[in-house]
């Protein structure tokens, strides 16, 4: 968003006759319709349970000191192949504003609409405070769905019931001292249908996307809004260009539109997700189990037990440090590098890979590296470091050169001289910062600090790849909603501290959307419902992960994750269902909508079968649908997760009615002659 200055001759060449009529733009499910004070209604071709939108709304508001701005009188309406171009003024006694609205459509991304605002100041200056785009509403009686993808210290889900007394602001700069970052995004839907809107600009925007219930209204309310502390000076002859931004319809959840912004991102915009190696979808044990006083001799005396159960990589996690800043071996690894090196080398011998645990941009009080190099250090707008509340720790400017430099070296100490495999970028603080003031570190503007953040990753990445072309690097923004332009610079995606199953199932679909090809590791199992959910790590498509200890746990270690007989042998259980089906490797199958329809269910396409996940605290024989067979063939059930029980259903009659509780994991093979059926 930027403030273009144009000379006054020029402030009235737009002004034509006027029009008349509402204006509609239609592309694929979406219609639009633009009233003549240049307000909106967003429709779909989708809709079953009345409209989406009802009334029409402003389709943006300028807030200043001097006035609200939300009628814009059309003067002129143009129409150029697929690009609909509005002009409107606003003006009452001195203030005079000119709206320019660009509506463009594309029949390779139905459903969707691209925006571009610009505000011209044609009468006396103004102070804005505010300024909205996209701004939508959803008709519906007591309860919509939402995507909200920001970060706070609450961690919330990100995917949300809304109703009646319902408000989130979903700032994606930073809302806490360690929070921040997230995906530009926000989605309302209903059973039939919702809309979505969010911006398409390169980079991380300081935006918000409040979504609001007020309790006296009959429907909720979101949309885009760029606030000004300390007020925006509008100048006459200032234009004001709005962040580029897009409006969408679809049926079912967010995934579609989800998938649509990350694949328009991919095509015009040039984000490019990562691809993963293969051994990124490996299982990993790792060793927090011992948290941070594990020794050298716990590590290496598990490794046996990980190797027997099947997993792949062993991440060493926090603990070996001798602070956040100075990565160099903590006493209880008197030989220092060469202790580091026998712990690879152990890992090694027993055929798995070594990942290390790391919170690149954190440095204690009292640290080296700070001592040496104070000028490394995000200055605040107030004239103080920035501090990282979870670590206690000073953050790092991601934009500083003495950063790069720095980091770059600890990469070739992690990589080169330790000889690990791969990267744990670990902390919520990775996934945004506040604009940095120190003058060391060059910038035009403080604010490039949060839109350049996502470089300081892919320095890393492509660091360590140059050692290592197979590294695995993964970033975990613990609780956090993604920051989406780091993803990039990662090849393992992970659930990051979820709270619950439902947790780990909801962010695997958000990145199965936006990245379909990236590893998406589960975490820990440990952190799932009952500390044992192993079928949400499978069913989702998950990598899956434990924390186990053996055969003892460490005495400095209050809670208890030792791996009992009857523990191991659920663990060996599903470490070779793991192993054997490999679904995290599948087609993410957007079938059924997380939200509406009951039981909870995704899909994973692998290899010409079917992998169906179902997910209710209890299912007592309700008739499930299984979509997407096609009605031509008989098929093969095989309830691979129990008893391996067979069963066939026919493709025209889909339905079946298990009794389960927790979950049901089923695989759907199709039946070459259907004389077979003998459902």
């Amino acid at each position: 968003m930027k403030i273009i200055h144009i000379p006054s001759f020029l402030l009235f060449a737009a002004v034509a006759v006027s029009c008349s009529h509402t204006k509609r733009i239609d592309n694929g499910d979406l219609h639009i319709e633009i009233d003549e004070s240049m307000h909106w209604r967003v429709a779909s071709q989708a809709e079953t349970q009345g409209p989406l939108s009802g009334a029409f709304m402003p389709q943006g508001v300028v807030t200043a000191d001097e006035a609200v701005l939300a009628d814009f009188r059309i003067v002129r309406k143009q129409t150029a192949g697929q690009s609909h171009e509005l002009t409107g003024i606003c003006e009452t006694d001195d203030i005079r504003v000119e709206k320019r609205l660009r509506i463009t459509v594309d029949p390779g991304f139905p459903d969707m609409a691209l925006v571009e605002t610009r505000y011209v100041n044609q009468g006396r200056p103004l102070t804005i405070r505010s300024v909205t785009q996209n701004d939508f509403a959803v008709e519906s009686d007591s309860l919509v769905w939402s995507f909200q993808p920001s970060s706070t210290s609450a961690r919330q889900d990100w995917i949300l019931p809304v109703r009646p007394g319902f408000e989130q602001q979903n700032y994606l700069g930073m809302n806490n001292s360690d929070y921040g970052g997230g995906i530009p995004m926000v989605t309302l839907w209903r059973r039939d249908c919702g809309i979505s809107a969010g911006l398409r600009e390169r980079t991380l925007q300081m935006i918000s996307m409040p979504v609001a219930w007020p309790e006296q209204s009959t429907r909720p309310t979101a949309g885009l809004r760029r606030d000004f502390k300390e007020g925006l000076p509008f100048g006459t002859g200032d234009t004001l260009k709005l962040d580029r931004s897009f409006v969408a319809v679809h049926r079912g959840d967010f995934y579609a539109p989800l998938r649509q912004f990350s694949r328009y991102m991919q095509q015009h915009e040039g984000f490019r997700p990562a691809e993963s190696e293969p051994g990124a979808f490996e299982p990993v044990w790792c060793a927090w189990g011992y948290e941070r006083m594990f020794t050298l001799d716990e590590v290496i005396g598990t490794l046996p037990k990980a190797a027997q159960l099947g997993f792949k990589w062993v991440d060493v996690d926090d603990g070996f440090q001798i602070a956040e800043g100075d990565w160099e071996p903590n006493a209880r690894f008197p030989g220092g590098d060469r202790d580091m090196r026998r712990l690879t080398d152990a890992i090694h011998a027993h055929g798995l890979k070594a990942k290390l645990w790391w919170a690149p941009l954190a440095a204690d009080p009292g640290t080296r590296i700070l001592r040496e190099h104070p000028e490394m250090q995000l200055i605040t707008e107030e004239g103080t470091p920035e501090f990282i509340t979870w670590w206690d720790s000073y953050y790092l400017s991601p934009v500083n050169p003495s950063t790069a430099h720095y980091t770059a070296g600890l990469v070739d100490r992690f990589i080169d001289k330790w000889n690990f495999d791969g990267l744990k970028l670990d902390g919520q603080h990775l996934n945004c910062c506040m604009p940095d003031h120190n003058p060391h570190s060059g910038l035009t503007h403080p604010d490039v600090a949060v839109e350049q953040f996502p470089t300081f990753f892919k320095a890393i990445f492509e660091r360590a790849r140059a050692l290592k072309p197979d590294a695995v690097i993964q970033l975990c923004p613990c609780g956090c909603a993604m920051n989406f332009f780091n993803l990039p610079y990662m090849n393992q995606a992970v659930a990051s501290d979820p709270t619950s199953s439902w947790q780990i199932r909801l962010k695997g679909k958000v990145y199965k959307a936006i990245a379909p090809q990236l590893a998406y590791y589960a975490d820990h199992v440990e952190l799932s419902d009952g500390g044992i959910d192993f079928p949400s790590q499978l069913g989702i498509g998950g990598v899956v992960g434990s924390k186990f200890t053996w055969p003892r746990n460490n005495p400095h270690v209050k809670a208890d994750y030792r791996l009992t007989p009857d523990k191991e042998k659920l663990y060996s259980k599903w470490l070779t269902l793991y192993n054997e089906k490999m679904l995290s490797t599948g087609d993410y199958l957007n079938l059924y909508d997380i939200a509406w329809d009951k039981p909870e269910t995704h899909v994973i396409g692998k290899e010409g079968r079917i992998y169906y996940a179902f997910y209710a605290e209890n299912w007592s024989g309700g008739e499930i649908v299984l979509r997407g067979l096609d009605p031509a063939c008989i098929y093969t059930v095989t309830e691979y997760a129990a008893d391996g029980r067979t069963y066939t259903v026919e493709g025209c009659r889909p339905t079946i009615a298990p009794v389960f509780e927790g979950s049901y994991l089923i695989e759907v093979a199709p039946v070459r002659t259907p004389e077979t059926n003998n459902h």
